[in-house]
């Protein structure tokens, strides 16, 4: 067997753990509907590669308005690597504490908002205070992490909790320890992460779940469609029409922000 092939048999294997986990993300489904349809938004957040499952829920093709993506750049930007907001940073502020109650500060938040947050080894502070928090304000809250990787690493807070203490729901990406899936004869360290794979189907499965939740509901999305598949006209009105509902939510969490008790 050649290494493509084992990547992809193990990928097999992220699969069948991904399918194990049907009732758990149609429950966050469920809850992401009861937030969208009560005119409120499932706030998603990653730090590091993590950002990939936070911008794959939206805004993308076959994805929709109801979501805020968290995207913290001086933890996610990774065009540098090193020099100016480089890596050393990025790795070193989402371990400071206190971080998440800044970004979240930015946003009036109601016990009508779920979260979604993203995090393989669930071990850093940044991610884990947000799930604290986010749970603190009564929000429900699912975890996305990798469990037999999770379950090897050291916390960085000082109390040892990680991420799945804070998480009403918690989904696992099926990859290994250490994430990297592959071992090369003359190589110590394994190569080819796993996590991504198994994180991107478990947002899209979500997705579906939840277009057909708010379908049933009288309230379809309004799904960003390539022109390819409904034409040019049909594709700039639903993309025009999106981001407006998009921005009209968003203001939602904006207002009274300085009004804070």
């Amino acid at each position: 067997m050649n290494l493509t092939e084992t990547y992809l048999q193990k990928c097999s294997g992220i699969i069948e753990t991904v399918k194990a986990q049907q009732q758990q993300m149609q429950q966050a489904a469920q809850w992401f509907a009861e937030s969208i349809l009560a005119g409120r938004m499932v706030h998603i957040f990653g730090s590091g590669h993590s950002r990939i499952m936070v911008e794959e829920m939206w805004p993308r093709y076959g994805s929709f308005p109801g979501f805020n993506p968290i995207v913290e750049l001086s933890l996610t930007n990774h065009n540098n690597v090193i020099g100016a907001n480089g890596q050393r940073q990025a790795m070193f502020l989402e371990n400071v504490s206190g971080l998440a109650e800044r970004i979240l500060r930015n946003f009036q938040l109601s016990e009508k908002d779920c979260a979604l947050i993203v995090s393989s080894s669930g071990s850093n502070i940044v991610p884990i205070e947000m799930a604290e928090l986010f749970q603190q304000k009564k929000i429900k809250t699912v975890a996305l992490i990798t469990k037999e990787h999770s379950a090897k690493s050291k916390s960085k807070r000082a109390d040892g909790k990680k991420l799945s203490d804070f998480a009403d729901i918690i989904l696992d990406s099926g990859a290994p320890v250490g994430d990297s899936m592959i071992y090369i004869d003359g190589l110590e360290t394994p190569v080819s992460p796993g996590s991504t794979v198994g994180g991107i189907m478990i947002v899209n499965c979500i997705k579906a779940e939840l277009a057909k939740l708010l379908t049933a509901a009288g309230q379809p999305p309004k799904v960003l469609t390539a022109s390819a598949i409904i034409g040019d006209e049909k594709a700039k009105e639903l993309f025009e029409a999106a981001y407006d509902e998009h921005a009209e939510r968003m203001s939602e969490l904006y207002k009274h922000t300085s009004q804070r008790k």
